[in-house]
């Protein structure tokens, strides 16, 4: 059954935005974030302080496309007033490992004794720090910010090792500044 799809998104204080080309750009007072929102079944239209999404006639798929761009534009606005924040543990419990940012880099050695030290590149947009036994990764887009805080958890990853004891890595308790379950 096909159904009439009219979203109105109101901008907060402060917050500016602009489309052209399946490209949303929104600017807030600390940040800003670009974000490719391209759908031709699905339009998005900028008014004053309104984001309009609309779709004539949404099939199944359409309207998918149409609530997950909704839900892009609500992460967008949280991002651009507060960034998004990821809290990551270092664990080593057999060999001291270090953990230092250099380059737009994050240079983890000695992880369980390994000689050549595992490297992840940082994308443009997020900054990591590290702060003793804690990484912060912080970015107003919140799938850059999140998937940096997967691969710094996925470059320490064990395998052919039993993991009741290698239980060395650096993983992630915070998630977007709320707890994950199971974690500390």
């Amino acid at each position: 059954m096909k159904v009439k799809i009219n979203e109105v998104i109101t901008l907060p204080k402060g917050i500016t935005a602009q489309y052209e080309g399946f490209l949303l750009h929104m600017k807030g007072a600390k940040n800003e974030v670009h974000k490719r929102l391209g759908d031709p079944t699905v339009q998005v239209r900028v008014e004053k302080e309104n984001i309009l999404i609309d779709c004539a006639r949404a099939t199944r798929t359409e309207k998918a496309k149409a609530y997950s761009i909704v839900a892009h534009i609500h992460n967008m606005i949280k991002g651009v007033q507060e960034p998004y924040k990821y809290k990551l543990k270092i664990c080593s419990g057999h060999f001291p490992m270090t953990c230092t940012i250099s380059n737009n880099q994050v240079i983890i050695k000695n992880f369980l004794g390994e000689k050549v030290p595992r490297v992840i590149k940082l994308v443009k947009g997020v900054t990591v720090k590290v702060d003793g036994v804690h990484v912060l990764v912080e970015s107003p887009d919140k799938e850059i910010a999140g998937q940096t805080a997967a691969d710094i958890e996925q470059a320490t990853r064990v395998s052919n090792r039993d993991l009741r004891v290698f239980q060395d890595g650096i993983y992630v308790i915070e998630k977007a500044s709320q707890p994950v379950e199971g974690m500390p």
